[in-house]
């Protein structure tokens, strides 16, 4: 990263004859930004990395200058997520620069025909006609969401930074009769992902993952390695579309910084179509910008254009709260074990209440 980090900012050097710059690189994991930066804002670059799960706490305590330039543009090049992600408080705070870190379907193109994937239904069919099964890690609150969030249920902070859910409602109900007839079908199984690349190509034909199993999928499957968005499952007689969570890489300015402009500018500079395409041709990072996703050479990447495809329904962790997680993952797993003691309706209420609970 360093090496394309240099190569980025002396092609903006020349790109800008106007000015002269002088640029002083420091190495630090996006994962510790936030922290890094607390210690001494002052000293803190005046351009840097960051996960969108970061921004919220960092736009929160000021450490963040809000984008103020190009915004339209920035705007209009990224995936919507990905702005989103980028965006507190209805200001935009930092800059996209991947849109890599979410989920999508691996399947064996053997056993499922590219129509067969659209629909959860079918794909269950066909497994079950074929003895083969469908993986889902239901009992992860990432990856359940997709159900809620498809069927049009809310996850997101109030006014006063609470956590709103609204997953017990009509839309949720739904939502879980579909966890609930999917995890009770013969066909389904669950796991890690060390059960995903350990069986698929086997008695396992599809699998819900991210890019980060791409290689050892690819490997397991050869000539039959595929991978789309996620299917439509049915909710209340209708056919749609599972959502998921979306995370994204930012570039953001520090509010400190001496040069506004310039920093900006370089952010900018640094997240274009043409940046984020050199990312991935080094570092196989899924760009944000749209035309760059849409490029014959990431379509090629069965992945990432998987992933592409699904992120125009996904939606950023941004305002998801750590109560969220272990309430989701509880009813999860009691729909894998088929446990249906208590009504759905009424373990809804108890999950949504305890996500809620202040």
């Amino acid at each position: 990263e360093q090496a394309l980090l240099k190569e980025m900012c002396e092609a903006f050097a020349a790109a800008h004859p106007e000015a002269s710059y002088q640029f002083d690189y420091g190495v630090v994991s996006e994962a510790d930004a936030r922290s890094r930066y607390s210690e001494d804002p002052e000293a803190a670059a005046d351009v840097f990395m960051f996960p969108n799960d970061q921004l919220r706490e960092l736009a929160q305590t000021s450490a963040l200058y809000k984008v103020t330039r190009n915004k339209d543009d920035i705007t209009a090049r990224n995936m919507p997520g990905s702005i989103d992600a980028a965006t507190y408080q209805d200001a935009l705070y930092a800059y996209p620069m991947t849109a890599d870190n979410g989920y999508f379907m691996y399947y064996d193109k053997s056993v499922f025909s590219e129509d067969d994937v659209k629909s959860l239904d079918q794909m269950l069919k066909v497994a079950n006609e074929k003895g083969k099964k469908v993986y889902m890690d239901v009992s992860n609150g990432w990856y359940i969401a997709s159900f809620f969030l498809g069927a049009g249920c809310n996850l997101t902070l109030d006014e006063a930074g609470l956590q709103v859910c609204d997953f017990n409602n009509a839309d949720g109900l739904a939502a879980a009769e579909a966890i609930k007839a999917f995890t009770a079908d013969p066909a389904f199984t669950t796991g890690d992902d060390t059960t995903l690349t350990g069986s698929i190509g086997g008695s396992l034909a599809a699998g819900v993952s991210g890019a980060w199993l791409s290689a050892d999928v690819e490997a397991k499957l050869g000539e039959n390695y595929a991978a789309v968005k996620l299917p439509t499952f049915t909710k209340g007689g209708a056919q749609v579309q599972m959502a998921s969570f979306g995370g994204y890489k930012l570039i953001g300015v520090n509010s400190l910084t001496k040069s506004p402009v310039a920093a900006m500018d370089l952010a900018d500079w640094l997240t274009n179509k043409e940046n984020q395409l050199k990312r991935f041709a080094a570092r196989s990072y899924g760009p944000s910008n749209t035309e760059a996703s849409e490029s014959p050479e990431v379509a090629e990447n069965i992945a990432l254009s998987a992933l592409g495809a699904q992120n125009a329904f996904a939606l950023p962790q941004n305002d998801v709260l750590g109560a969220y997680w272990n309430p989701a993952e509880a009813f999860g797993l009691a729909m894998e074990q088929r446990d249906y003691s208590k009504a759905l309706q009424e373990m809804l209420d108890n999950m949504v209440a305890q996500i809620t609970t202040v």
